[in-house]
């Protein structure tokens, strides 16, 4: 039970900021998205919400598991999780709500580089929180394949 506490609180809150991005990014996913040349490798609009939730799952399966430890360590990586839990929300706010995908870029990057930190440190506290956090790191590489693409051909 000490556990099972901290793990929903930190999925409600990535879940929390899953929701913001979603406002952010639904003018712009109407007006202008679609507008833009993308990637083949593109998935459908639907794809994004099934893997976000996903991932915000995990996201908050991890930073629970690690709160949970109660060590000096744990509230570094906590902050660090909060950190990147800010660079994504950016993420959506500079690349839909600003419309720049070249910003958005430059935030993707600082994103995965404080995500990279944030699974590393958490492999020297408890292997699993870290390993959930993988599928994460793989998805930003792909965002950022998309970001890029859509940067360079509009």
């Amino acid at each position: 039970m000490k556990t099972f506490v901290p793990i929903v609180v930190f999925v409600l809150v990535s879940f929390i900021v899953g929701y913001i991005s979603m406002l952010l990014q639904q003018e712009a996913l109407i007006n202008w998205y679609p507008s833009l040349e993308k990637s083949s490798l593109t998935p459908p609009g639907y794809v994004f919400s099934i893997v976000w939730g996903v991932l915000y799952l995990l996201m908050g399966l991890s930073a629970g598991i690690i709160w949970s430890m109660h060590s000096t360590y744990s509230w570094v990586l906590s902050l660090l999780f909060v950190v990147q839990l800010v660079f994504n929300l950016l993420w959506s706010l500079c690349f839909f709500y600003f419309k720049s995908p070249v910003l958005g870029f430059a935030v993707l990057i600082v994103l995965f580089m404080t995500v990279m930190l944030y699974v590393a440190g958490c492999y020297t506290q408890n292997k699993f929180a870290a390993i959930v956090n993988i599928p994460y790191m793989l998805w930003l590489l792909f965002a950022g394949y998309l970001n890029v693409y859509v940067a360079m051909n509009n």
